[in-house]
């Protein structure tokens, strides 16, 4: 029995999200279909993150048991085959030790969001980042959001529905990216160790309102202490985020 790790990237659109729902069809349920299909046996996978409906993914890491005597590095190319759609593609395939967990093994992430900031929405871009057709400070951007790096508790930025254990995160890095080139087009690069229900949203959302004026860089300190939920910014919508990478120690996972 082999422990398989895969690295796959998927367009969220047309999916309620990574786990299993009652209410629509999952990148999860679609994975572990062809794998029991193409491998003749029951699979159950572990996915290292749990995104949401509309959520896509560049990098997502996941992993399973099985008794295949696929050449690994032919496997990715197999399931591609028999998933026929566009819109999840697997990457890299590799032997993992049996303790390894794609959810638990993992270190941290690194969230993208993506802004289209135009007073005319992009057809190219509707699926893949937020319109925000009024003028945004990304200066002000910038400065509000280095406030969010260091270990904080972070219950301001938490979805309710949240069940985590502690609300405490440690953001690495949080930054605001702009290329005079493609004046339309700001992203949002965050890494942490971990992530609370809705955390990169509602922190795109505060963001955003910096930009507009409506909140100070300034701000970002209290809105953090005082840890509650009605002082941050609205929940950005789904389609603008992108898990990007996630993070293992190089001897646990490397590809």
């Amino acid at each position: 029995m082999k422990n398989i790790a895969l690295k796959i990237m998927y367009d969220g659109t047309n999916y309620h999200g990574w786990q299993f729902q009652k209410n629509g069809i999952t990148v999860q349920e679609r994975i572990e279909a062809v794998l029991s299909g193409l491998l003749e046996e029951k699979i159950s996978v572990c996915g290292c993150s749990r995104t949401d409906a509309g959520v896509h993914a560049l990098e997502f890491v996941l992993n399973f048991k099985s008794e295949t005597t696929i050449p690994l590095e032919r496997l990715p190319y197999a399931i591609n085959t028999h998933l026929g759609d566009d819109d999840i593609s697997v990457i890299a395939a590799r032997e993992v030790s049996d303790d390894f967990n794609a959810r638990f093994s993992a270190k941290g992430k690194c969230y993208e969001y993506r802004i289209w900031n135009s007073n005319i929405q992009n057809p190219f871009e509707a699926k893949y980042s937020w319109h925000v057709p009024y003028k945004l400070d990304v200066e002000e951007m910038k400065k509000a959001a280095e406030k969010f790096c260091g270990t904080h508790d972070f219950s301001a930025f938490m979805a309710a529905g949240g069940s985590q254990k502690t609300t405490v995160r440690t953001v690495h890095f949080c930054r605001v990216l702009w290329d005079e080139k493609e004046p339309h087009k700001i992203k949002i690069e965050i890494g942490a160790n971990a992530f609370l229900y809705n955390m990169v949203r509602i922190i795109a959302g505060t963001l955003v309102e910096v930009g507009t004026g409506r909140k100070t860089a300034e701000e970002i300190e209290k809105i953090i202490s005082d840890c509650d939920r009605r002082g941050a910014g609205q929940t950005a919508p789904p389609e603008g985020l992108f898990l990007k990478e996630v993070f293992y120690d190089q001897n646990v996972l490397e590809w």
